[in-house]
C-alpha cells in the first residue's frame, strides 16, 4: 500500500504504531543503561552494553522511518511520553536480569505481530529488528533461572516477577479493542493482543516453573486480559 492510497484511519494507526515502537526502543535503552551500575561481571557488562547499543540503533531505525513518513521528528513525541509514562528502572542486578527476561521478551513477541505488515517500510524495519533481537532472547531468561537457583533471592523474586511480567504483558496493548480489529483487517498486524498474550504465557512457563514463582492475578497488578487465558503451570 503506497502512501497516497491510505485512508486517514490507516495513516493515523500507522503513525501511532511508529510512535509506540519508538517509545519502547528508547525506554528499553534508558532502562538498561541505568542498570549498568549494578552488573557485577565483565561478561554480563559487555552483553548489556551491546544490548543498549542495539536498542538505540532500533530507535534510530524507527525514528528515520517516522521522519520519512510524516516529515517531522518523533523525538518530541517520545520524550513527552517518557516524561508522562517513564519506564521503571531496575534497582539491582537481579531486577535488571528479570527486566531483561520479561520486558525484552514481551517486546519480542509484540514485534512478531507486525512482521508481515501491509506497509512495506514498517515491515522492513520490524523484520530487521526481529532478526537482531532473536539472537539473545534466551539470555535474560537463563540469567534469572540461574540466579533463582542460588536461593539468594527468595524474598524479592515474586514481587519483581510480578512487576516485570506486567510490563511484558503491557507490550501487547489492550485486547479486543476496535483499534486491534481495524489493524488486523487492513494487514497492519496479525492477531488480537489476547492471542499474543497466550503465546507469551506459554513461552515463559518453563522459566516460571524453574524459578518457582507463580503467575500473579492479573486484576491485582492492573492488567486487562481476555477471559480464557491458560495460566496453568
Amino acid at each position: 500500500m503506497q502512501k497516497p492510497e491510505m485512508t486517514p484511519e490507516y495513516r493515523k494507526t500507522l503513525v501511532q504504531m511508529m510512535e509506540s515502537q519508538a517509545y519502547r526502543e528508547l525506554a528499553a535503552a534508558q532502562m538498561f543503561g541505568y542498570g549498568l551500575q549494578f552488573i557485577p561481571e565483565i561478561k554480563n557488562l559487555k552483553f548489556m552494553t551491546w544490548h543498549i547499543t542495539e536498542e538505540m540503533e532500533h530507535y534510530q531505525d524507527v525514528a528515520k522511518m517516522y521522519e520519512s513518513f510524516t516529515g517531522t521528528s518523533v523525538e518530541p513525541v517520545v520524550n513527552k511520553r517518557l516524561r508522562e509514562k517513564p519506564i521503571a528502572f531496575a534497582q539491582s542486578w537481579f531486577e535488571l536480569a528479570m527486566a531483561q527476561f520479561l520486558y525484552d521478551r514481551g517486546g519480542f513477541w509484540q514485534l512478531q505481530e507486525y512482521e508481515n505488515c501491509s506497509f512495506e517500510p514498517y515491515r522492513t524495519v520490524i523484520q530487521k529488528i526481529i532478526k537482531e533481537e532473536r539472537g539473545h532472547q534466551d539470555l535474560g531468561m537463563q540469567m534469572v533461572v540461574d540466579l533463582c537457583k542460588t536461593g539468594g533471592f527468595e524474598a524479592e523474586k515474586q514481587p519483581l516477577f510480578d512487576k516485570w511480567f506486567k510490563q511484558g504483558m503491557l507490550s501487547f496493548g489492550r485486547p479486543n479493542t476496535d483499534g486491534n480489529k481495524y489493524a488486523i483487517s487492513v494487514g497492519l498486524k496479525k492477531r488480537d493482543s489476547g492471542a499474543v498474550m497466550q503465546d507469551f504465557l506459554n513461552d515463559i512457563k518453563p522459566a516460571v516453573k524453574a524459578c518457582k514463582v507463580r503467575f500473579p492475578d492479573p486484576k491485582a497488578i492492573g492488567l486487562e486480559c481476555p477471559p480464557g487465558l491458560d495460566w496453568s503451570l
